[in-house]
């Protein structure tokens, strides 16, 4: 699958390969460690960013963490009504 902009997707590429070497290499067996794909992930979420913006594309929620949060277990509509 392709970026949201061609010039990101060879950067998506290359995390994608690093991400699914790391989960069945490491994950499964154990190693909760995902530090080894970081670097390439904030180089592609920084092209991602900069798309956007060009696209005038507004994702609010790209930066909020909902990971252990209450509105981690809530449907998007909850999360509007509160």
């Amino acid at each position: 699958m392709n970026s949201v902009g061609n010039q990101c997707t060879d950067l998506k590429q290359q995390y994608d390969a690093c991400f699914q070497t790391w989960f069945t290499e490491r994950f499964l067996k154990g190693d909760m460690n995902d530090e080894i794909c970081a670097p390439l992930f904030r180089v592609y979420q920084q092209c991602l960013k900069k798309t956007m913006k060009e696209k005038q594309i507004e994702f609010k929620e790209v930066d909020n963490d909902h990971l252990g949060t209450d509105k981690e277990y809530k449907s998007p509509r909850e999360s509007n009504q509160a």
